[in-house]
């Protein structure tokens, strides 16, 4: 087996690194809470929109899209790299879901006319879109979903609510999933629109998670019109066109190598800190849980790479896209646990104070990891992904 990568790949991953140092303030990477988009301000916002710009100019938003929609048509790999490298830096690598989502399913499904107007401005970093999928009822089982689209004339009206929607008070778009048939089984009555966020009758409502961040809000939709031909593909048949759209979202490499980085500062912390006259790495019990989960890390890191591979060779990796999610973000949550544990009651104090071990960044990250088994899919919904497509178990 050959687990090397190729001349040209290497290339482009010194590439990106050349480009983070030029383009990413020095301290960017230390930084506690650098990955909340959407807080710091209209300052930060605007730098965070400007960067975005500079990766347009590049074509890496737009990596893995066809050539004749905008993108550089690059192998799976070196897409891979390119997450790897911008994750594992904590580069805003986009703002909401329009160049992975959002633009690869138009591709899929769009008419022209939503392909020549959506397409460009995702390539160009001109829009920000948000996914307008989960309700109060209806997260995991999203066919669940009440948001109701009945027609009227040449357009449909809305109204229902949204929740967990990131980044939705900076979006300019949306992708909205809303019952079309009431009458119809949960998944065939579902319809996928691309929608304007400034539509009348749209209430965006702000949600803090807990690290006190708003990237997340609640929507309130009563009356908002929208035209016919915002409907994206058949009517009632939204709810495969939204699978697709959640694939995308879970095949990536970036939730394994945003834990890697904390692992290696958690390394250092424990080499450099001293405790009963030795360092933390001197116990034991810290230097094999330091071990194990370096372990942990490359075993993921290769579930990752297994995914791509499939993808490069014209496989759809469905359970085996479950199974790197599944444990990336589980792994995450074994590593935010066990720097609670070798940090001790200091790591639980938040940015902001010099007494804060590694600037505060584990107690955020410990905060953040709590919910990377929630979103994209629960470890629940995944097992059942991997046992029913991936072992062809009955359901339960």
């Amino acid at each position: 087996m050959e687990f090397g990568f190729t001349p040209e790949e290497e290339a482009f991953r010194r590439e990106i690194r050349a480009f983070l140092r030029a383009e990413l303030p020095p301290d960017w990477g230390q930084q506690a809470g650098v990955g909340a988009l959407g807080e710091g301000g209209e300052t930060r916002w605007e730098f965070l929109r400007q960067f975005q710009k500079k990766l347009a100019a590049k074509g890496w938003l737009t990596l893995g899209w066809p050539a004749e929609h905008g993108g550089l048509a690059a192998t799976h790999m070196m897409q891979v790299i390119y997450n790897e490298e911008m994750s594992y830096h904590r580069a805003p690598t986009q703002l909401g879901v329009g160049p992975d989502r959002v633009g690869p399913t138009i591709i899929l499904y769009g008419t022209d006319d939503q392909k020549q107007k959506h397409l460009p401005a995702i390539a160009n970093a001109d829009s920000v879109w948000c996914q307008g999928f989960s309700e109060p009822g209806a997260g995991s089982d999203l066919a669940s979903l009440q948001t109701r689209a009945v027609a009227d004339g040449d357009f449909f009206v809305i109204d229902g609510q949204k929740i967990w929607t990131s980044l939705a008070h900076k979006a300019d778009m949306c992708i909205l999933l809303a019952r079309t048939d009431q009458d119809a089984p949960k998944h065939k009555g579902i319809s996928y629109f691309l929608l304007d966020m400034n539509t009348p009758g749209i209430e965006v409502r702000p949600l803090y998670d807990l690290t006190n961040r708003h990237t997340f809000n609640q929507l309130f939709f009563e009356n908002v019109r929208v035209p016919r031909n915002c409907l994206v593909g058949d009517l009632n048949r939204g709810w495969y066109i939204a699978a697709a759209t959640l694939d995308f979202e879970r095949s990536g490499i970036n939730r394994v190598v945003a834990g890697i980085r904390i692992h290696e500062e958690l390394v250092e912390y424990a080499a450099q800190t001293r405790h009963n006259g030795r360092t933390l790495v001197e116990n034991g019990t810290v230097r094999h849980k330091l071990a194990e989960l370096a372990i942990e890390f490359q075993a993921g890191r290769l579930l990752s790479y297994r995914v791509a591979s499939m993808q490069a060779r014209g496989q759809i990796p469905n359970a085996e896209a479950s199974m790197s999610k599944l444990y990336g973000s589980e792994l995450q949550q074994r590593l935010a646990g066990a720097g609670m544990e070798i940090l001790g009651m200091a790591g639980q104090i938040a940015p902001g104070t010099n007494w804060a071990p590694m600037a505060g960044r584990l107690e955020q990250y410990y905060l953040f990891a709590s919910a990377l088994t929630v979103a994209a899919g629960t470890s629940e919904i995944m097992r059942g992904i991997i046992a029913g497509r991936g072992l062809g178990l009955p359901r339960g």
